[in-house]
């Protein structure tokens, strides 16, 4: 897990629903840091530093491009 950076922090799992989906269809490697952890203990998300979006160093400029472009180009917002 060392080649993976955090490109996104987030507070709550609705938040990024849709950008799973957009990472899964490009094949980009990535998981959420803490995601559990907020789904058992859901208050906690701010001592734990929110959940992270970390993916490979590889396909870090093509993720945060993903979101770039979605909140460009969508009514939605990923925060």
């Amino acid at each position: 897990m060392k080649d993976y950076v955090i490109i996104a922090t987030f507070t709550f799992q609705h938040e990024y629903t849709v950008l799973k989906l957009l990472l899964d269809r490009e094949g980009i490697d990535y998981f959420f840091e803490n995601e559990i952890t907020n789904s058992v203990l859901p208050f906690h998300t701010n001592l734990i530093a929110g959940i992270n979006l970390k993916v490979h160093r590889r396909d870090q400029e093509k993720a945060e491009q993903i979101i770039r472009d979605f909140n460009t180009n969508s009514h939605l917002r990923i925060v």
